[in-house]
């Protein structure tokens, strides 16, 4: 009984031994296998994580952390880089968006975290002027729409005073809203509202009012003549002296920027009538031709020239009181009354019959000054000798 109870103790030990071993070199290969482990460091979407690692490969981390990679991704070391221990690994998330500058849509991939980033990393500028949705300081976010407007330059004329500006509108009806320009009834507007706005464009708004001008206006009287035979032919006399009438006239007129460009008669009234002015005019005739009579007088040679009624300083009156201007065919000379009498009838040779009816400061001693009734005839004749006959 003894031995039997011996031998079984010794069983029990030797059971506990082994348990014992077995659980040392359990111990003992787990501290092996967690002691040969690297260390890394994790930077993933700028938030650090340290982890522990038997992975060979950067690209075998992540798939021990179940985290998909895409090429877009930004990842240093590459995915197929060797895992060393104490090793940085950092990975920005690639994420899709949509970039729409002025109607033209472009996808790309960006591991860049704000809209701000993203612009310097697409070397996108933007001006002061210029138009972003979201804005700059925006985080990225997948699938994101960044809408981007360029101002345009723009010369902007509004009722004729022009000024410089900028501008993100895509028409001119748009331009003008966000300029908080108004238009009246009558205003327009070129290009026209609907028109695309052109960089370095101009637009022109001009101001058109419809305003009423009422005015008075002189109605002039007309001059009527009356034959008189009462009168020396030639000779006038006002009966009626004539009076202007007075119309007012009312006017729509139509300016742009303040100028009047068109005007047009909307309505008419009489004020006061007129009254014409009455002229008698002479028709009796004076016995100044002449006729041939005898030609039995005293002859010689004279030098002669030439005058109008129209000529410079003459009144068209003779200095026997002749009208010349009343009576343009009269044959009439000019003479020096010592050498030929006022009212002598004379032949003159190459003019015809005729009668010394006037004088002149020029005419001295033997020459005459023959009259036409048109400086056409006055010059044809010229400066001439002649013989004259004195009529008895």
């Amino acid at each position: 009984m003894k031995n039997l109870f011996s031998k079984s103790l010794s069983s029990k030990r030797l059971a506990i031994a082994f348990a014992s071993f077995v659980v040392l070199a359990a111990l003992l290969g787990f501290s092996y296998y967690e002691g040969s482990k690297y260390t890394v460091a994790l930077t993933l979407n700028g938030q650090q994580k340290v982890i522990k690692t038997h992975a060979n490969t950067v690209k075998e981390v992540f798939a021990q952390l179940e985290i998909p990679l895409n090429s877009k991704d930004y990842l240093s070391p590459s995915a197929n880089a060797k895992v060393k221990d104490n090793q940085n690994i950092v990975w920005k998330q690639a994420k899709q968006v949509q970039i729409v500058q002025d109607n033209e849509k472009k996808t790309i991939w960006t591991t860049a975290g704000t809209v701000a980033e993203l612009l310097k990393e697409q070397q996108i500028v933007l001006h002061e002027q210029d138009e972003i949705s979201p804005k700059p300081e925006e985080k990225i976010k997948s699938k994101m729409d960044i809408r981007i407007k360029l101002a345009l330059h723009l010369t902007l004329v509004d009722g004729g005073k022009e000024q410089q500006v900028w501008s993100t509108s895509a028409t001119v009806a748009d331009f003008l809203t966000q300029q908080g320009i108004k238009l009246n009834e009558f205003d327009r507007v070129e290009p026209s509202l609907s028109e695309t706005l052109q960089k370095d464009g101009v637009i022109n708004v001009i101001r058109v009012e419809k305003v009423t001008d009422v005015v008075e206006e002189p109605i002039q009287f007309a001059v009527i003549t009356k034959k008189d035979e009462g009168l020396e032919k030639g000779k006038q006399v006002t009966v009626t002296e004539g009076k202007q009438g007075i119309v007012s006239k009312e006017y729509e007129v139509i300016l742009e920027n303040g100028k009047e460009v068109s005007r047009k008669i909307i309505g008419e009234q009489k004020l006061r009538e007129k009254l014409d002015k009455v002229v008698a005019v002479g028709t009796k005739e004076l016995d100044i031709q002449v006729s041939r009579g005898a030609e039995t007088g005293t002859e010689f040679y004279v030098n002669t020239t030439a005058y109008t009624a129209y000529c410079n300083g003459c009144s068209g009156r003779t200095a026997t009181g002749f009208d010349l201007r009343a009576n343009p065919g009269a044959k009439v000379i000019a003479v020096d009354p010592r050498v030929i009498p006022l009212g002598t009838k004379v032949y003159v040779e190459g003019y015809g019959y005729a009668v010394a009816a006037d004088t002149g400061g020029a005419i001295k001693g033997h020459k005459i000054d023959v009259f036409f009734p048109t400086k056409a005839e006055a010059f044809r004749w010229g400066v001439r000798k002649v013989k004259i006959k004195i009529l008895q």
